[in-house]
């Protein structure tokens, strides 16, 4: 039986037909969207895709759609790197791409920070993170080079229309406790196989959430197995957008699910529950309470990455570092996400207050998180970071370990050199 037209529908179903010109879509029906912006970093952009443009003799649909971002090979270490980052430049210059960012920050921070998320907007993503677009109330899906290829020639992508699934969280977190440790406890909770689902986080806890909080629920969607996360939108991203400089969408707010919207599952939890959780390794899914390490010890503490290095993040390891020290034997490593992140940070005094507990400071990039760049770590050492993934190799050796936790805690770790509840140092 067909629903009726004016069945309830989820925020994720809403986007996809508008971007389908669809009146309406349904769960498991494929649909050829059109594609309002495309997100494309150094590591996966035009080193993948110039060859195939090339071959198909395509041009990019429409540059003034594209953003691309150099952010994995920056700075350049050795001649490759520089080579990657000459032929993205070279690409940028010969599409006419004009919202190329060079080395100025990690993509998946440029993007809002630049002012280029609406909500109701339809986006791709040439990194698996491209979720983290989805807490200004858009549909934003990672893919693969050969569907960028498509994209980018045609301004157009099939998919199929995902069910969602409902995630709320009540009350508030504890203090030493962030968005970071909501989602480490939901890769335990509901593991990382939630294949081609939209998680849709909300409740009053999200609502209190500040947009760079907001954003690490959608990142880590990612590590859920999520085809990608979402939040509507409210005062909190129109306030956000507006102070970029851009115009808020007239119909900015009216992006939401329905009220008996067709959730294929609802989740709730207490956020006032929630200790520090710790992923340890090799997999974000084994997450456990911060209180179940029994000094294990770190020998490198690591703040960087889209999910962990925003202003808020630097501001949570300030928190816990003013007036403190950096253990000896344990070394802070910290790089902001982005240009504009180390500026607001040196301007509030939060830079001062990192190195003066003995934080080393590296360069805007993925840099570590991705395996690039200074902050590998060698064989048989313990790495509490905040990033996003804690697979084996990830940092640096196969036999060295990669456990996640928050800022507060990669701070705590930094201070006592083995894994700490934060909350004693707040």
């Amino acid at each position: 039986m067909t629903p009726a037209q004016n069945a309830p529908q989820t925020l994720a179903q809403k986007i996809i037909a508008r971007a389908s010109r669809q009146p309406r879509v349904e769960p498991g029906q494929i649909v050829t969207c059109q594609v309002d912006l495309v997100l494309m970093h150094d590591s996966s952009g035009p080193r993948r895709v110039k060859s195939r443009l090339e071959a198909l003799g395509a041009k990019v649909f429409d540059p003034s759609k594209v953003v691309l971002v150099s952010d994995h090979f920056v700075p350049a270490t050795d001649p490759e790197s520089a080579e990657i980052l000459a032929l993205t430049r070279r690409w940028a210059q010969e599409q006419q791409i004009a919202h190329f960012y060079d080395m100025q920050g990690i993509c998946h921070v440029m993007l809002p920070q630049q002012g280029h998320l609406q909500p109701g907007m339809f986006l791709v993503g040439g990194d698996s993170h491209s979720p983290t677009g989805g807490a200004f109330g858009t549909f934003m899906v990672g893919i693969g080079a050969t569907e960028m290829t498509g994209v980018l020639a045609t301004g157009e992508i099939w998919i199929k229309v995902p069910q969602t699934i409902r995630i709320n969280w009540q009350g508030q977190l504890q203090k030493g406790c962030s968005a970071k440790d909501i989602m480490l406890f939901l890769c335990a909770r509901l593991g990382m196989n939630n294949n081609y689902k939209v998680m849709e986080f909300g409740g009053s806890t999200v609502d209190a959430m500040s947009m760079y909080e907001r954003m690490v629920l959608c990142n880590m969607s990612a590590e859920l197995g999520g085809k990608t996360g979402i939040i509507a939108a409210d005062q909190t991203t129109t306030d956000w957008i507006r102070q970029t400089g851009q115009p808020v969408a007239a119909d900015a707010l009216s992006w939401h699910s329905d009220a008996d919207a067709p959730y294929e599952a609802v989740h709730t939890f207490d956020a006032s529950t929630l200790i520090p959780q710790i992923a340890a390794p090799h997999s974000p899914e084994n997450t456990h309470p911060v209180t179940e390490f029994d000094q294990v010890p770190v020998h490198q503490a690591y703040i960087g990455a889209c999910t962990g290095a925003k202003l808020s993040d630097l501001h949570m390891a300030a928190e816990v570092l003013k007036g403190r020290k950096v253990q000896p034997g344990t070394r802070l490593l910290i790089a902001p996400a982005s240009l504009k992140t180390t500026e607001a940070a040196a301007k509030d005094g939060t830079l001062a207050t990192l190195t003066e507990a003995g934080a080393i400071l590296l360069p805007t990039g993925c840099g570590a998180c991705a395996g690039m760049g200074a902050g590998a770590i060698a064989n048989g050492e313990n790495c509490l970071s905040s990033t996003s993934r804690n697979f084996k190799g990830r940092m640096g050796s196969p036999e060295s370990n990669v456990y996640l936790g928050s800022p507060y805690s990669v701070a705590a770790a930094a201070v006592t050199g083995y894994i700490t509840d934060p909350r004693q140092f707040l």
